[in-house]
């Protein structure tokens, strides 16, 4: 596994390595003891061999001691359920908010995936429910004590979406007086993200098992991606279109509803800006949404200072969710006629399936609209052919239909609630120690291998020793 002579553990890739998707890591410290960080679904070219096979848990689960969770997004805790299936009755260790996601997040997964028996996915959320330690950021709780060894973790925070944690695993040996600091950054955010506080990085590390997903690129500053987001619309506005937003249910939507919130606060009397409105057409979004405004003390200063001047940024006068199916499809067909100025964030956010769909497939091929993605496409998805070939008049098939792309397109990569390849190096840069190792997850290969280069760059400058790994996810189970 390419670790030194001097660990105390081997790291198991189980999905996530080689791709953006599917991420869960097996922290191995020895024949009776490993930990799990995340067990998630594989999405988009990720899941082109997607099967029963792919899912399942085929490896031994029996002496996992704990699944930790970074956050809740699907690609990091889709699997649950079949790890569940596969025997898995032990802790999974959270962060508070995230015990409060999740739940939302895997009854969804269900409905989808498994069942839409009310009783059945009730009495697998109690089950999930029971199995939950939510743990209080930068608090060490104890996973292993023994006279033999000692294993204990700290969640800390991540930015990304509310509730996303990075996780320090401290472990020691008592009798030989051997430790070792392995980090696992589940998904870091962005400096700039609206609503939750920056990362900060660990005092140190030996090993540290890095995401990748903007390992090639850099996002635009706070003030220019606001400038994009405010010009995308007002083109879409002045051609009486709609713009439409694939975003994810949870994270993106929020974090663009307070920017939207904060455009239309001040936009001047008259303007277009005070007689639009901001649609929110998918019911998982308006709870998660609910959610996040439960968890205002988890917000960061900015977001406090304009709840104490009395402004309300996810629930202001211009917002409108939509419920029903019957209601979405009347909202379809009245935007795609009536010229009436709207925004709708819908999911999903690669537009692989949901309500989005039916927005697309009613108005790429009509110039009046504007597709603004804001947060990354994974290869094999709708969204990356979109996103590829739309602003090139080219076409694209959703549900095994072509459709021509008409609609304007634009991306704007700094609200991605992933941090560029800045962010991830000033994650290292940072810390006091330099981790001896980092392996590069989570990015397709062109990220990993930009990222590589630059952080072998930066170790050079510094003069520090670091060695680079690009993993490849493990030929068994996953």
């Amino acid at each position: 596994m390419n670790n030194s002579e001097c660990s105390l553990s081997t790291i198991i890739h189980r999905g996530g390595a080689n791709g953006v998707t599917g991420s869960c890591h097996q922290l191995v410290v020895n024949s009776e003891c490993s930990l799990l960080i995340d067990c998630g679904l594989f999405q988009g070219e990720d899941a082109q061999q997607d099967s029963f096979d792919q899912l399942t848990i085929d490896f031994d689960i029996s002496k996992v001691k704990a699944l930790v969770i970074t956050h809740v997004h699907i690609d990091h805790v889709g699997r649950l359920p079949y790890l569940l299936a596969a025997g898995y009755s032990g802790p999974i260790v959270c962060s508070l908010p995230s015990a409060k996601l999740l739940p939302l997040v895997i009854e969804d997964a269900l409905k989808i995936g498994f069942t839409r028996n009310a009783r059945l996915i009730d009495q697998f959320l109690q089950r999930v429910e029971q199995q939950l330690v939510p743990l209080e950021v930068a608090k060490w709780h104890s996973v292993v004590d023994s006279s033999s060894l000692s294993v204990n973790l700290k969640l800390q925070r991540a930015g990304h979406i509310l509730g996303a944690r990075y996780v320090e695993v401290a472990l020691r040996e008592p009798h030989t007086k051997r430790r070792e600091r392995v980090v696992f950054s589940g998904d870091l955010g962005s400096v700039h993200a609206p609503l939750l506080p920056a990362p900060k990085s660990p005092p140190r590390a030996d090993v540290m098992v890095l995401e990748s997903t903007y390992g090639d690129r850099l996002h635009e500053g706070r003030d220019e991606r606001t400038t994009l987001l405010k010009r995308s619309i007002e083109q879409a506005l002045n051609n009486k279109g709609t713009v439409i937003i694939p975003a994810f249910s949870i994270g993106r939507t929020q974090e663009l509803l307070y920017e939207l919130e904060n455009i239309i606060h001040g936009a001047s009397q008259g303007s277009l800006w005070q007689s639009l409105e901001i649609i929110v057409d998918s019911p998982l979004a308006a709870r998660f949404t609910q959610v996040y405004r439960e968890l205002k003390p988890f917000w960061d200063d900015e977001a406090q200072k304009r709840l104490q001047a009395g402004r309300h940024p996810l629930n202001f006068d211009a917002l409108y969710t939509v419920d029903s199916h019957e209601e979405h499809e009347q909202t379809v067909r009245y935007l795609a006629d009536s010229g009436r100025p709207a925004v709708v964030i819908a999911a999903s956010g690669m537009c692989t399936g949901g309500r989005v769909m039916n927005y697309l497939k009613a108005m790429l091929g009509d110039s009046r609209h504007q597709v603004l993605f804001v947060g990354y496409q994974g290869a094999g998805t709708p969204g990356r052919d979109i996103q590829r070939y739309g602003p090139r008049g080219g076409w694209v098939v959703l549900d095994g239909v072509r459709f021509d792309i008409r609609a304007g397109i634009t991306t704007i990569g700094g609200y991605s609630a992933h941090g560029d390849q800045r962010d991830l190096l000033t994650f290292i840069k940072r810390m006091r120690h330099w981790p001896r190792e980092v392996r590069l997850v989570h990015g397709d290969d062109t990220a990993r291998r930009a990222l590589k280069t630059a952080i072998e760059a930066m170790a050079l400058k510094h003069k520090h020793a670091v060695t680079v790994f690009l993993p490849e996810n493990s030929p068994e189970g996953g």
